[in-house]
This record gives C-alpha cells, structure tokens and sequence, in this order.
C-alpha cells in the first residue's frame, strides 16, 4: 500500500543490512523511493545485490552506492547523483543514519580472571573446565539462555586510542549533523522531512569495550536534539530510536554479545529480541504526515526491555 509521496525519497546511510535494509524494504514497500549508502567489501556484494533486489521489486526507485559515507568525496557522489535522480520534483523525505563503524576496544587493560563458576562447576563435575566453557558457548548459541553468568567473554589486549575516539564519535554519531548540513544547503530535503539516527542502551549502560560507540551514541542523540530546535525552521524535525538488543553484525562484534542477548531475551515482556523489522516499523511511523509534531524525542523500540526487571 502506497502511503508516501511518489516523489519523496528516503537517503539511508548503511542501508545494506540490519536496520538500514529493513527500513529499505518497509519504506519502499509503502511507496517511497530509497537511496541507500553503505560500505562493503566485494565478496560480500552478491548477497547484498539480493537484497537490493528485494527492495527493488516494490516498484519505486532505487539508488545504491558503495563509496565512504564520511567521506567529502562519497558525500559529494551521493548529493551530485541523488539530486540528478529525484529532479525537479524529487525530495528527500527521511534521513535515516544507521552507519556502524565504531571502535570496541577497551579503555583500560582486562584483568584476565577464571570464570569461578566455571571452575566449581567444572570440579563438582569432575570434568574439563575447557569442555565446559566450550559447551557453554555451544549452548549459549543455540538460545539457551540461562547460562549467561558462565561466559566468558574476549577481549583485545590493545586499548582504544584518541584516534579511534575521535573517529567512532564522528562515524556513529555527530556525522549526522555533517549529512544534514549538506543536504540541507543543496536544498534536497522536502518542506516536512525527517532525520533519524538510532541509539542504544549503551547510551546510559556502560559496557566493556563500547566506550567509543556509547559516546557516539550520546554525541548523536545531543546532535539530534539541535537539528530538531535549529532546523524546525526549513520544515525538518529530528529523532532517534532507540532500539531494542538486536542480533545484527553490529551486535555480534561486541565483545560478550551473547551474554547481552540472553539477557536481553530473559527480561524482555516479550521474551525475545529486537528485530531489523521491529525498528523499520518505527521508522515507517516517524515518517508519516501523522507523526509531524514527533521532534527532538528518543523513542525506545524494544518490547519494554528497558523498562522490565531481571
């Protein structure tokens, strides 16, 4: 059912999988058309093409490119391309920033310690403290998700450097403003527009290894707020959504993920994980005419994952 504006585009930045596909897929099956940016390697490609394809197949158009986007050259590729595809009638409707390039080392050295449940499991067992950890983990894989408390996670021996701050805050967080700016001063974006980024728990939770992202995630959600006050006036309200734990690429790079995941899905209400299509949905919402007085807000996408007790 087409709910969109024919001539509204939505520009995705890392819209070749996770919630940048998904969102792809549900906005263009509702009519608008899609131009999604992302960064990826050639051997990954083919299945990529199919799910471009996927969202082909609804009808509207469709624009990819597999340049940087943080990048003045990918940015500039983009905007040149895109504005030559929309033409004279063409807008951009939504900006949707889910672009996961961040750092997840550590900012301290990890005092490598032995599971203790492990190890009195292990001996009351009288079995192979490394076979128990590898049936764990075998076990954790497979959703049984009780045994959180006996994983153990790796991390890298290297700590994150100011350069690596520097670069996951910029990529995951203030780059939206970078897009917004530019697209703006092209005067692309429609008199009613959207920007969206997506943020995490991360935001308020500090995990081992997710210091870069977690402030990224905060840069981004500061960022957000601004856009919605200082750009009001052009038409474009701004939001992020924050989303549930969802088994993306990007969640699996984190070091303990699955221990993240059975938690998670034992506190959720609904006693599963967020889904790419859970949060594509949201973003469908905050897209419609309806959702026009919706600015500078964090909207949670996860079942009341947050809210739950454990």
């Amino acid at each position: 059912m087409n709910i969109f504006n024919k001539n509204h585009w939505a520009l995705i930045l890392g819209g070749s999988s996770g919630f940048g596909l998904a969102s792809a897929k549900k906005l263009s099956q509702q009519g608008m058309n899609v131009c999604v940016v992302h960064r990826d390697r050639r051997g990954a490609m083919d299945k990529i093409n199919q799910e471009f394809e996927v969202v082909k197949s609804n009808g509207t158009q469709f624009l990819s490119f597999n340049v940087d986007a943080l990048s003045e050259n990918g940015m500039d590729l983009v905007l040149t391309e895109l504005k030559s595809k929309m033409g004279q009638s063409g807008q951009v409707r939504v900006l949707l920033h889910s672009i996961a390039f961040g750092n997840l080392k550590p900012i301290a050295p990890v005092i490598k310690e032995r599971n203790q449940g492990v190890v009195e499991l292990a001996k009351k067992l009288n079995i192979d403290e490394a076979a128990l950890n590898l049936a764990v983990a075998d076990l954790l894989a497979e959703s049984t998700d009780e045994l959180f408390p006996l994983e153990s996670p790796q991390y890298s021996d290297n700590l994150i450097e100011d350069e690596d701050m520097a670069r996951t805050i910029y990529s995951m967080g203030t780059s939206l403003l970078t897009w917004t700016q530019k697209l703006s001063m092209a005067q692309m974006f429609a008199e009613d527009a959207r920007v969206l980024g997506l943020t995490s728990e991360g935001n308020t939770v500090a995990w081992r290894g997710y210091a870069a992202v977690s402030a990224a995630k905060v840069a981004l959600e500061s960022v957000s707020r601004s856009i919605a006050v200082e750009f009001a006036p052009q038409g474009i309200r701004s939001n992020i959504i924050q989303a549930g734990v969802t088994d993306t690429k990007a969640l699996q790079a984190i070091p303990g993920s699955g221990r993240m995941k059975s938690v998670a899905k034992l506190k959720n209400p609904f006693k599963r994980l967020t889904t790419p299509e859970d949060v594509a949905d949201v973003v469908s919402l905050l897209s419609r005419d309806e959702a026009q007085w919706i600015n500078g807000a964090l909207i949670r996408a996860d079942g009341g994952e947050q809210i739950a007790s454990f």
